[in-house]
């Protein structure tokens, strides 16, 4: 037999209304009342009608999640750990503050993006995370603006983590952005140090804010040290991915034998450019230098272990699903750059002489 609203009522000795109140969050509850209705709904197995209660209340329960590709640690780090925050309470089982996080993996498609937000918005989503860098395209921008109004407008709580704010758009609650290029230019400080002066690379797609903020990070080091740091020859764009750091590593190699190091748009990229060393002969770091970016747990591991740039993605994450449940407050002015942090390893090395 179907548990009804009446039946919850009924045992927690309250008014349908009040039992309405307490699973829709929409208006406060005496903490005592709240428990009684709560403990009813846990003996009764009662289980909501979301869509109802959606178009009853201002929201719903559910909260998303978008990642370019949930396989990649990058996104997965954060996703995982803002799902634990807006989860609720670790052994609780009540139905009553939790929201049910969804992942929605765009694959990089701006038109994914916007689909899933559509999708969301029809939900009446009580908060969406963005995670990663943005699209560098005016139309998509535009998009991104108008749709994320119209959720803000809805009541839906906009949370960036990882991805720098939207120009002109005040339907954010807050953008956690990485210090990107900051720690682009720590880490090519790092080789320049060492003694390096040809480096090449290999950096991620052309039109993403990652890779713009990272380049121009490595760049200018380069130009502050009296080095061409606009120089196209030692630059290969591509994807984030092992193969796309292949690739580009050989091609960097054939356009310059006499590179000393290389630095990867991030650590899934750099697995691919020590490969593409070791299969042309070289040694790492003895020959030539490999240098990543994230930090990502099997960077630790590899062999030399990968010197890279350290971004706190669990924290971001963690820190994304507070701010999108009301949690925590905003940072002023809405938005926090997240610092960076050097970690210097095995594979980077000063360069051989003579």
């Amino acid at each position: 037999m179907t548990v009804t609203l009446a039946d919850v009522a009924a045992r927690a000795r309250v008014s349908p209304a009040t039992v309405s109140r307490v699973l829709n969050g929409n208006y406060p509850v005496a903490a005592a009342t709240r428990e009684r209705v709560l403990r009813a709904v846990d003996e009764l197995d009662y289980v909501l009608n979301g869509p109802a209660s959606s178009l009853a209340a201002a929201t719903s329960d559910l909260v998303g999640i978008l990642v370019n590709d949930i396989a990649d640690p990058f996104f997965g780090i954060m996703a995982g750990a803002a799902q634990t925050e807006i989860g609720g309470q670790e052994g609780t089982g009540r139905a009553g503050g939790e929201k049910l996080a969804v992942v929605c993996n765009t694959g990089g498609s701006p038109e994914r993006e916007l689909t899933y937000l559509t999708l969301l918005q029809r939900q009446r989503a009580a908060a969406v995370i963005l995670t990663g860098g943005a699209l560098e395209d005016p139309a998509h921008i535009a998009a991104m603006t108008a749709k994320l109004a119209k959720l803000a407008d809805a009541g839906t709580r906009v949370v960036l983590c990882g991805r720098p704010p939207l120009p002109g758009s005040d339907a954010i609650v807050a953008a956690l952005a990485f210090d990107n290029r900051g720690g682009g230019r720590r880490l090519t400080d790092h080789l320049l140090t060492l003694g390096h002066r040809r480096i090449g690379y290999v950096a991620g797609p052309v039109e993403r804010t990652t890779t713009r903020d990272r380049l121009e990070g490595h760049r200018a080091a380069l130009r502050d040290a009296g080095l061409d740091g606009g120089s196209e020859e030692l630059t290969v764009h591509g994807s984030y991915s092992r193969r796309s750091g292949y690739e580009a590593t050989l091609e960097l190699l054939r356009r310059a034998p006499d590179l000393t190091a290389v630095v990867a748009a991030n650590d899934t990229v750099a697995l691919g450019a020590c490969a593409a060393v070791r299969d042309q002969g070289l040694r790492i770091p003895a020959d030539v230098s490999v240098a990543g970016f994230d930090d990502l747990p099997f960077s630790v591991d590899a062999t030399p272990a990968l010197t890279t740039v350290r971004l706190p993605l669990f924290e971001a994450g963690a820190r994304a699903g507070r701010l999108a449940m009301g949690a925590e407050s905003a940072p002023p002015g809405g938005i926090a750059t997240i610092p960076a942090e050097l970690m210097a390893r095995a594979s980077t090395a000063p360069p051989r002489t003579g």
